[in-house]
């Protein structure tokens, strides 16, 4: 993509709104627009990382066997009523009434629809087990919306239900999810560390948040220094064995958020395993048993127990949310240092002299053979100038740097830079080119 045919409208002021290191990131970087009050327009860099986020988790889900569906934001009332949370969910949800004086809401979740779909078409314990999942815009109407996309009225939320025949079957299903969350947050350079939850308004006995440190955490999070330490598991991990060796191992050692903390348990450890940091939620997984399929009647047929509620479980990533906590865990005083996976480009390609016959040359040159490759480049062919161009390519942090100007070319170099570390290397267009595909294609 070249910059002159793109909309990247970088703020050189921090807004004054911006609270929190990724809000004023993702504003200065031409990522989002505030609407209103925690309400965001995605430009197209950030929706760039938003579909990154997205295709991760596709593929994660898929390996661990959940199948993606699309439901609507608007929900009928009716439904909730059914549950028993309409009236007690809060002022959180959004309530609304349609042209012909039915209410309705904006969906903040889903566990109500997903149980109408679910009893509407299963019938038999031979369709369990079942997970299915969606990734879709959410609303809550937050009292204090602050922190940008970490804490908005509006947002993008994967949100998966599991429907098995018993308590037994349901808790194989909450360990793969809970083993596919580990993957899903480690592709994206992130590591999530697992804390027994409290279930809130969602109910059940089972849950866990995932959270990674960052100092800008919102929350204070405890833990055992040896859980950092630990493998995430394997991409060729057979999702439908038995994982609980792999949950056990991850769920041993002390992790507690401020809410669900024990000291005395805490203390116990040795002073140098002892961490207290800060910590950003990503992922919130519960099992809750038949608590809407009885209210809803959202029964199956078994072999010799006649019809039975079945058990369920709900699995929750905040998509617009990590675009926030990653910037939080991943960025220095010159901008975001996006983890590669994620990056809305490999490559800043930056022409040093736009217009200069050779320089242009060169440059056309690489971009096309980058391109060729599957290497995702943005061009800065802007005629601004060169300092602008390095604090434009610092600002929105793409993982490499590929800097050509008439001085180097003279002498049969370009410049490698690697942004997550700093490190510069003078090398030749071909040289330059081989060291991109080896570090993006590994």
């Amino acid at each position: 993509m070249r910059l002159t045919r793109f909309f990247l409208p970088i703020l050189k002021e921090t807004p004054k709104e911006a609270e929190i290191v990724s809000h004023r990131m993702m504003l200065r970087a031409g990522m989002v627009r505030q609407q209103s009050a925690g309400i965001y327009s995605w430009l197209p860099l950030g929706l760039r990382v938003l579909r990154k986020i997205e295709r991760i988790v596709e593929e994660e889900q898929a390996r661990a066997g959940a199948v993606q569906l699309l439901m609507p934001t608007i929900q009928s009332a009716d439904l909730w009523r059914e549950s028993g949370r309409y009236d007690a969910y809060g002022k959180e949800m959004l309530r609304i009434t349609d042209r012909h004086d039915r209410d309705m809401l904006y969906g903040p979740t889903n566990e109500e629809m997903i149980t109408d779909i679910f009893r509407g078409y299963v019938r038999s314990y031979k369709d369990l087990p079942l997970n299915l999942y969606h990734i879709q815009w959410k609303f809550r109407d937050e009292v204090r919306p602050r922190f940008g996309v970490m804490r908005g009225r509006e947002f993008l939320m994967k949100d998966g239900y599991s429907f098995d025949v018993d308590k037994e079957a349901a808790r194989h299903a909450y360990n793969r999810m809970f083993v596919s969350y580990l993957r899903t947050f480690a592709r994206m350079g992130l590591k999530a560390v697992p804390m027994k939850a409290d279930t809130g308004p969602i109910g059940g006995d089972m849950s866990h948040e995932f959270i990674i440190l960052a100092e800008t955490g919102e929350s204070e999070v405890f833990l055992d220094k040896a859980i950092l330490g630990l493998e995430i598991p394997s991409q060729d991990t057979d999702f439908f064995s038995d994982l609980t060796p792999i949950v056990d191992a991850w769920t041993a050692p002390y992790a507690a958020t401020d809410e669900m903390h024990d000291a005395a348990a805490f203390e116990a450890l040795g002073p140098d395993q002892r961490v207290s940091a800060r910590g950003i939620e990503v992922g919130h997984i519960f099992y809750f048993g038949t608590k809407y399929s009885e209210a809803m009647g959202a029964k199956v047929a078994t072999a010799d127990a006649g019809d039975v509620p079945v058990h369920m479980g709900s699995y929750g990533i905040g998509v617009s949310r990590l675009l926030g906590a990653l910037i939080e865990a991943n960025h220095d005083a010159e901008g975001i240092i996006w983890p590669a996976a994620v990056a809305p480009f490999h490559v800043g390609l930056v022409n040093l002299k736009s217009g200069d016959e050779e320089t242009d040359k060169a440059c056309e040159d690489l971009y096309d053979r980058l391109t060729a490759a599957g290497v995702e480049v943005l061009y800065d062919d802007t005629d601004n100038r060169a300092g602008a161009k390095f604090a434009t390519m610092d600002l929105i942090g793409l993982p490499y740097q590929l800097v050509a100007g008439p001085r180097g070319l003279k002498n049969g170099v370009v410049e490698v830079k690697t942004r997550a570390t700093g490190e510069k290397e003078e090398l030749s267009p071909d040289a330059a080119v081989n060291k991109l595909l080896a570090a993006l294609t590994r």
